[in-house]
């Protein structure tokens, strides 16, 4: 089964954004701005789940 398109980024923008937010604590530029990057991938994430439904997947 493939996953559906925006899955993974949203998966990965997870994942950064709790990264970046642990490191906030030591070096609170890198870690807002690491945080930032994955709360943007997982907007993109959402977008790409949005507008490609999993009801009209092409294989």
């Amino acid at each position: 089964m493939l996953p559906r398109e925006g899955l993974i980024p949203t998966i990965l923008g997870t994942a950064v954004t709790a990264a970046g937010l642990a490191l906030s604590n030591r070096n609170p530029v890198a870690g807002w701005g690491i945080a930032g990057f994955g709360l943007a991938h997982i907007v993109l994430g959402a977008i790409d789940l949005l507008e490609h439904p999993a009801d009209r997947l092409e294989f």
